[in-house]
């Protein structure tokens, strides 16, 4: 369970609560990935105490991170910020 919510429910709601914050796409998606990593990173060296490879396994999963707080901004602000199409009328 522990990997599940490191890897994938924290990242999403890492990039849920960027998003709503931060109104602005290019903010929200540094922060999101600024801050999966920062948590990805304590959260390895909190279940790992020795810290033989907190770092180097940082650096491997971190793109996984990575992706999933990015989706959900992308997500958050894709649904919201949808242009409505205007109906012509046919000549």
């Amino acid at each position: 369970m522990q990997p599940l919510f490191v890897l994938v429910i924290m990242p999403l709601l890492v990039g849920v609560v960027a998003a709503l914050i931060f109104r602005d796409t290019v903010r929200a998606s540094l922060v999101a990935a600024i801050v999966s990593t920062a948590i990805l990173y304590t959260c390895l060296s909190v279940l790992n105490p020795s810290g033989d490879w907190t770092i180097l396994a940082t650096f491997l999963v971190s793109p996984l991170t990575l992706a999933f707080a990015l989706a959900a901004v992308v997500v958050v602000f894709g649904r919201g910020h949808a242009h409505p199409r205007t109906h012509r009328p046919h000549a």
